[in-house]
């Protein structure tokens, strides 16, 4: 099994990979026809920035429910692939870098999960 920073770097190539391509994606490859620019890059990338600080930091808890909201994307990126022909293989390359995400944060949080939790300052 992989070491934690291993995984640690696996995630955030996922989860970095996934935001950089969404930004491109929308912003100048294929920007939607439906929405403005700005409306459709801030329904996308806007939820996407919660969980940056925890994964960054390397936090359990942000790790596993980060897990949801790359579900989520990892569905946006099967819908894109199998509905249009021009956005393809950004769909699947979302699909990937979503996967990856998912996969290698739930490894993490299994890796680590003997590891007790920094302490808590005191107030």
């Amino acid at each position: 099994m992989p070491g934690a920073r291993f995984l640690y770097g696996l995630t955030l190539f996922g989860y970095l990979g996934t935001l950089a391509l969404l930004l491109t994606w929308y912003g100048w490859l294929a920007p939607s026809t439906h929405f403005p620019k700005s409306m459709a890059l801030a329904l996308l990338l806007l939820p996407l920035l919660f969980p940056l600080r925890g994964l960054l930091h390397g936090r359990r808890y942000t790790y596993s429910w980060s897990c949801f909201l790359a579900l989520l994307y990892f569905i946006h990126g099967v819908v894109e692939a199998y509905t249009s022909s021009v956005t393809l293989h950004l769909g699947l390359l979302e699909v990937c870098l979503t996967s990856l995400w998912f996969i290698a944060a739930m490894a993490y949080v299994r890796v680590t999960a003997g590891t007790p939790a920094a302490p808590k300052p005191p107030r």
